[in-house]
């Protein structure tokens, strides 16, 4: 059975409430249980956090046994040479993804200190960009 870690930055635990004109109006925990009856086949984990070291060392704790790992690190892909480097030290395959289309957005989002060390990066399809992701690693 394949493992994929899923990993959202900060303020992806507000999806649901958060700008929906931008991010919609699901939450992320019941997208999840939808992934989870979608991908039965696939272990799909869960971690969500505001702070940048935690992203990092969820990165250092998963990144050598996880199958593949989605990033939406969120703000955090506009600015973190340190998540940028922990994706470079692991083995997994890091694919990330953005809920909204960044290059339709404030120029600052358009560029990501991530890109260049991922596998590939998903952007602008919705929640749908995670189940995009989970399909580009079976």
């Amino acid at each position: 059975m394949k493992r994929i870690q899923i990993i959202n930055g900060p303020n992806l635990n507000l999806l649901g409430k958060r700008e929906p004109s931008v991010y919609g109006s699901q939450s992320f925990d019941s997208y999840l249980e939808e992934l989870k009856i979608r991908f039965s086949g696939v272990e799909l984990l869960y971690f969500q956090s505001n702070v940048e070291g935690e992203l990092v060392n969820k990165l250092h704790e998963v990144g050598f046994d996880a199958d593949g790992i989605i990033l939406n690190a969120g703000a955090y892909t506009h600015t973190s040479i340190a998540i940028a480097d922990a994706i470079r030290s692991i083995t997994a395959p890091v694919i990330e993804v953005h809920i909204s289309n960044v290059y339709q957005r404030e120029s600052f989002r358009h560029h990501s200190f991530l890109s260049g060390v991922c596998k590939g990066c998903i952007i602008g399809f919705g929640l749908d960009s995670y189940r995009l992701a989970i399909e580009s690693f079976l």
